[in-house]
């Protein structure tokens, strides 16, 4: 496909992402935590970018965008029911719209739970998502203004997307999160295997975002509510999946940082995790 991506590392543990088009020249970026990274990236690239699609409110995907509109007039894209508390917006989506970058076309998801408003946008033909604070690497956003129940349907909505789809989230979180999900899931073979990778990856100071969802569904707790091991350890055997996913939520948030071979020596702010 024509459409290029590139991660771009921002803040302490943000992650924001430029999407070019080879065929139009048009870039778009998903979320702004900052402009200077950004700008160095297009200016290494020689791109320009025309269009910012942001995710949701927080200030940590939204602080770069009126340097980055200014620079580059870009037009700036969110949700039209988060719109009084965005930047100012050229364009406001609903679920079901799409959007262009040149011939490529992206589909706009609802994924509330983190927050309210919140979308996703999924360009199926380059099999890519870009969810930000909602499925995130082995984990997924704490529900700061959405229910548990609301958070599952939004990654059950992501889960049904192709195996093979790349997951681009926000946050540089995974190693935090995999020693959560090791303390809930510990003889998942495919967890044993990704965390290995993870410290291979964290030791070399290399992104572990994105991932793919396959791995995803294999590993990352919050969409593994059917897991016997799991619904073992929570002593929540016959208990529907939305009741599952939301006591392994509220165990997140309590879940206090134990030693596990390498993986906590690389902390995170975790703040939105």
């Amino acid at each position: 496909m024509s459409l290029q991506i590139a991660t771009i590392p921002c803040r302490s543990d943000n992650y924001a992402f430029l999407l070019h088009d080879t065929d139009s020249g048009q870039t778009a970026l998903v979320d702004a935590p900052e402009a200077a990274p950004i700008i160095n990236e297009l200016d290494r690239r020689g791109w320009t970018l025309t269009q910012i699609l942001i995710t949701h409110h927080h200030y940590d995907h939204i602080d770069g965008v009126e340097e980055l509109r200014a620079k580059y007039a870009a037009k700036v894209i969110g949700a039209k029911a988060d719109a009084y508390r965005l930047p100012p917006l050229d364009l406001e989506l609903v679920e079901g719209d799409t959007i262009s970058i040149g011939n490529n076309i992206g589909s706009v998801l609802d994924v509330s739970g983190h927050c309210d408003n919140h979308l996703a946008f999924h360009f199926a033909a380059s099999y890519a998502v870009f969810t930000a604070d909602s499925l995130m690497a082995l984990g997924c956003g704490r529900l700061f203004e959405g229910t548990p129940t609301q958070m599952w349907e939004s990654l059950s909505k992501l889960a049904a997307l192709p195996p093979m789809t790349m997951v681009y989230s926000g946050h540089e979180y995974t190693a935090a999160n995999a020693t959560f999900a090791h303390s809930i899931e510990p003889n998942n073979p495919a967890l044993k295997d990704r965390i290995l990778q993870i410290i291979e990856a964290r030791a070399q100071d290399m992104p572990t975002v994105p991932s793919i969802l396959a791995d995803e569904l294999a590993t990352n707790p919050f969409l593994r509510a059917a897991s016997p091991e799991i619904r073992e350890t929570l002593g929540m055997q016959t208990a529907s999946d939305a009741e599952v996913f939301a006591e392994i939520r509220q165990r997140k948030d309590n879940f206090k940082q134990t030693k596990m071979p390498d993986i906590t020596e690389y902390p995170c702010n975790c703040a939105y995790e």
